[in-house]
């Protein structure tokens, strides 16, 4: 199942969605939508699934208005440098990390599916990241790497916007860079994880203006989906909704965009991420980390795009 929140006639609904159109889960969520959260458990994403097997769209595909993927989150973590060729792009000589870089973002950096970004006025460096994002479905504290993958809801898609000059306002963080209003998209949609079927070798995706700008497979991270929720879960208590951003492959930096013209200043960049099932084994060493040699790519393809626009 894909699940959506949407905007209909001035209300807002979270949605099976479709070929055809999204099936309205109101009967079964109820109308406070920040009660999705509960429904997030895998039992209760059965139930929304059965509820909207085999109904008739509710509201056509086209026109849909997508709003932020964000089901109510406590936490918005995310992580930086995350695959083994986004380290080397620093060219700082450091060794691979032995623990994952975190920041958090708030809800009102993100905006939803094909709406615009919104460049602050204080820079004119809005950059794009394209990223994973793992939904937390059934919270715990202290989950074992083995029972990790049990605890996801879903996947669905960043771009993880930054104002790449303000990262280095300060020594040790990059909190403001990463949270100034509307700066960052969030969905379309999660895919949820039974449709998933396999977290291996996914595959993300960034288009700038119809241009490749990256393009990397789970198999590069450094951490992979299990030792995140591991390692995030042994110092707080993940709830359901909470999301993690899993960081971004290389060519994102701002070095990239000195040589071409910002995602920024030519108004459109596109994430997209496909799922594939590869086998073999699911979280390579980083020096040996490798794509999956002829993914096999599942329907559940999710294109997340907006628009960057000065303000």
């Amino acid at each position: 199942m894909k699940l959506a929140k949407l905007e209909v006639s001035n209300r807002t609904i979270w949605a099976a969605v479709g070929n055809s159109g999204a099936v309205d889960l109101t009967p079964v969520v109820g109308t406070d939508v920040r009660a999705i959260h509960e429904h997030l458990s895998p039992e209760a994403m059965r139930r929304l699934a059965d509820f909207a097997a085999g109904r008739p769209a509710d509201h056509d595909a086209d026109g849909l208005t997508y709003e932020p993927f964000l089901p109510d989150p406590q936490k918005i973590i995310c992580v930086g440098v995350n695959y083994t060729n986004r380290n080397e792009e620093y060219r700082d000589g450091s060794e691979l990390p032995k623990y994952p870089s975190l920041f958090l973002r708030t809800p009102a950096s993100f905006t939803g599916h094909d709406s615009p970004l919104v460049r602050p006025r204080e820079s004119e460096q809005l950059d794009y990241e394209g990223e994973l994002v793992l939904v937390i479905g059934t919270g715990g504290r202290r989950i074992p790497r083995g029972q990790a993958l049990s605890h996801v809801a879903g996947v669905t898609l960043m771009n993880e916007g930054t104002i790449r000059d303000w990262v280095r306002h300060a020594k040790f963080n990059v909190t403001q860079g990463k949270n100034f209003d509307r700066t960052g998209s969030v969905g379309p949609w999660m895919v949820t994880s039974d449709e998933l079927g396999t977290f291996d070798g996914m595959v993300i995706q960034t288009r700038v203006n119809g241009e490749l700008r990256q393009d990397d497979s789970t198999n590069s991270m450094i951490f992979g989906f299990d030792y995140l929720i591991e390692y995030i879960s042994s110092f707080t208590t993940l709830q359901a909704g909470d999301m993690i951003s899993t960081g971004t492959p290389t060519g994102a930096r701002r070095v990239r965009a000195r040589r071409t013209t910002s995602a920024a200043s030519r108004c459109r960049t596109a994430t997209r991420s496909r799922s594939s099932s590869t086998g073999g084994r699911p979280w390579p060493s980083p020096s040996t980390g490798r794509r999956p040699a002829n993914p096999r790519v599942s329907p559940s393809a999710a294109t997340s795009s907006a628009r960057a626009a000065g303000c």
